[in-house]
């Protein structure tokens, strides 16, 4: 448990940390230290118990001024506010090499977030100079381990424990609000941070407040993944939809009479960059509707031209395909139309307005089939160089994340998507690129990806090339033959299964291993789990 919060009040003189310890945590509209932020971080990251992280959130949130819950949240679930600071670990280095620690604590979770502002700000002539001068006051002024909480922050290397799953438990403990309700909002919202902040602030109901707004980003639904599609009919029932699983980007329009926003699945706003699914949604015979889809990059012949290609129009880093590909909507889901909500309706009504509106963009899809007929539109869909299939249950709500097994992805083989952990420098013919991969998948607790094997397979000349030249902007550090990476690169890797293996420390190891494609689409959060791992075990 933390010591025992170092607290600031707005007015009277600092409480000692030892004074804090003995009277306990202090109520509300205090000025939470920097400091304390770095406790509760050292606490989650003390311990894999589930329940330890989510105790030692709760007890910072109900601490936190009003002020301070929206940089809390986003800082300890590994995130910034600002869309991005201007600087990097190299930025940082320079100021470590230069700036000595401070003795004692000072700064607070204001004097952060400040700067953090001011650096997102600061652009034009004359910036790098400004950005080290601010970064020099910010470090100038932090202790040790608020340095190395700062670095985290800056780099995006937070990684003790506490994503945003954790955190959402979190909001609704400290708020006293059930976990269905921070779960909604936050999902409405499309941001944790401005959720937590309503919840602390107004409890149940301010959340009730969150309501569906067109041109606002909702985050989505996911997919779990199914065994094959027998199980998954077995398990969602006659009542299914089965519609080709594209194998492209996700997108979610919003239109609002002349207004048209486009968010990826991550809710970044990419409208600029597709000015055809714009022309697409103004074209649409309604005022309103939100719409949730993909966009392909299509061939001449109507086949998915490389998922690489189609990323590169979302100015997506590390894209190498063409990026005058034009891009092509599909829709699965509806979420709004001319004013009405439907994100509680079933999908069956979901998917009549969706027909209503844009019929001639769905993805194609079964209603009710038979068995026989959903195994036909699997290899239809396959055929036709898409993915497979998805299975969703024709009653389920919209829900933001993968909530219970609603909807289902079936695919031809087995492939999960994993962090890239670190390369290794090739020989022979690879001499002087990075090869081998080192593959981890991510921690449910949010604790650091664990390691389940490497693979060179797959790997083309040219992705050969580009991971030479990527992967040194995300080094964490390297050894003579080995660059380790942040863990900031998710990859599609294709696998005959796994095995059960005491070489690496999730206890599996992946059977005959290949690339398929790197995923710019997707952070590290969204990767496959060692859980999912571990279900592809025999038996």
């Amino acid at each position: 448990m933390m010591a025992g919060s170092l607290r600031r009040q707005r007015c009277p003189s600092a409480l000692s940390s030892a004074y804090a310890a003995v009277v306990g945590p202090l109520r509300h509209n205090q000025e939470v230290l920097f400091a304390d932020v770095v406790a509760a971080s050292t606490e989650v990251g003390a311990t894999r118990a589930r329940t330890a992280k989510i105790a030692a959130l709760t007890r910072l949130l109900r601490d936190a001024d009003a002020a301070d819950v929206r940089p809390v949240v986003a800082w300890l679930s590994g995130s910034l506010l600002q869309e991005r600071l201007g600087t990097g670990w190299r930025g940082v280095a320079k100021i470590l090499d230069e700036q000595v620690a401070a003795a004692t604590p000072s700064l607070t979770v204001a004097d952060v977030s400040s700067a953090f502002d001011e650096l997102a700000g600061t652009a034009g002539a004359g910036s790098v100079a400004r950005r080290g001068e601010l970064l020099g006051a910010l470090f100038g002024r932090a202790t040790a381990d608020e340095q190395r909480l700062l670095v985290g922050l800056i780099t995006g290397e937070v990684r003790h424990g506490a994503l945003a799953g954790v955190m959402t438990d979190a909001v609704a403990h400290a708020a006293g609000v059930p976990l269905a309700t921070v779960r909604r909002a936050a999902m409405l919202s499309g941001s944790l941070p401005q959720t937590a902040s309503a919840a602390l602030a107004g409890g149940a109901d301010a959340l009730a407040g969150f309501g569906l707004e067109v041109l606002r980003g909702v985050s989505p639904m996911l997919a779990s993944p199914a065994d094959d599609l027998p199980a998954a009919l077995a398990d969602l029932g006659p009542e299914v939809s089965v519609e080709f699983k594209l194998d492209g980007a996700r997108i979610q329009v919003h239109r609002n009479g002349d207004a048209v926003r486009v968010y990826t699945r991550t809710l970044r706003d990419i409208t600029d960059a597709v000015p055809e699914i714009v022309e697409t949604a103004m074209a649409l015979p309604c005022t309103s509707v939100v719409l949730d889809g993909e966009s392909l990059a299509l061939t001449d012949a109507g086949r998915p031209r490389p998922f690489q290609e189609t990323m590169s129009r979302f100015g997506s880093a590390g894209s190498m395909e063409d990026e005058r590909s034009v891009l092509r909507p599909f829709f699965f889901d509806c979420l709004h139309l001319d004013g009405r909500d439907l994100l509680d309706e079933p999908l069956s009504a979901r998917l009549a307005a969706l027909e209503q509106v844009a019929g001639d963009l769905r993805i194609p899809a079964l209603t009710r089939p038979s068995v026989e007929q959903a195994s036909a539109h699997l290899e239809a869909a396959l055929a036709a160089g898409h993915e497979g299939v998805m299975v969703k249950g024709l009653d389920s709500p919209y829900a933001a994340g993968r909530r219970g097994r609603a909807w289902q992805k079936v695919k031809q083989s087995y492939t999960l998507d994993l962090v890239v952990l670190g390369a290794e420098w090739g020989y022979g013919r690879r001499t002087g690129l990075l090869s081998n991969l080192h593959l981890g998948a991510r921690d449910p607790d949010g604790g650091e990806p664990i390691m389940v094997g490497k693979t060179f397979k797959g790997l083309t000349d040219a992705l050969l090339r580009w991971q030479t030249e990527e992967f040194p902007r995300h080094e964490r550090q390297r050894s003579e033959h080995t660059v380790y990476l942040r863990p900031e690169i998710v990859v599609e890797i294709e696998l005959d299964g796994v095995q059960r293996s005491r070489r690496y420390p999730g206890g599996v190891a992946l059977r005959f291993a290949r690339v398929l494609r790197y995923r710019p689409d997707k952070t590290a959060a969204e990767a496959d789990t060692i859980d999912a791992v571990r279900a592809l075990l025999p038996g």
